[in-house]
Parts: structure tokens; sequence; C-alpha cells
């Protein structure tokens, strides 16, 4: 499992939602995450997107985001559910 999340280095708030990201991590079940810093990405296209939005993540960049602002643990552990289902299917 990998989620992103899009972040600045002097949010509280990104630092917050990745704490409690990582703190769902499931027992011997690990995931990754990508956190980019779309300050330092030099990216305009990136730092317009999600100017006022961070922290922004994503369980996959081809589908909407999971939450923004604050976590969605809702909706991060369903997707985790998912993931653990489909792993044990294949």
């Amino acid at each position: 499992m990998h989620f992103t999340l899009y972040s600045r280095s002097y949010c509280h708030l990104c630092q917050d939602m990745l704490d409690a990201l990582m703190r769902l991590q499931p027992p011997g079940r690990t995931f990754t995450v990508d956190v980019i810093d779309i300050d330092a990405a030099n990216d305009p296209q990136l730092l317009a997107q999600y100017d006022e939005l961070v922290p922004v993540l994503f369980a996959d960049l081809s589908q909407p985001e999971l939450c923004h602002y604050f976590l969605d643990e809702a909706r991060v552990r369903e997707v985790l559910k998912r993931q653990a289902s489909a792993f044990r299917v294949a």
C-alpha cells in the first residue's frame, strides 16, 4: 500500500496528518508514504493546485483525494481494508 501526501515543511496540519496516518498502519502490514513538499517541488502547477488545500492525501493519484486539512480516518481505514482484501485474494 502506498500513499502520497502533498504538504509543506512548515505546516503543522501536514505533520499532524502524517502522524495520524502512520498510527493507522496495520501491524505486520507496512505502507509507504511519499511526502511531497509543494514549495520545494519547484512545480508551479503543483503549487497552484494544492496551495490552499495542504495537507492533501491520496491513496492512488489516478483517484480523487482521500482528504485534505485533516485525516479522514474512516476513508483511510476503508482503503486499507480493501487493499488487505485484494492482497488475500491475489
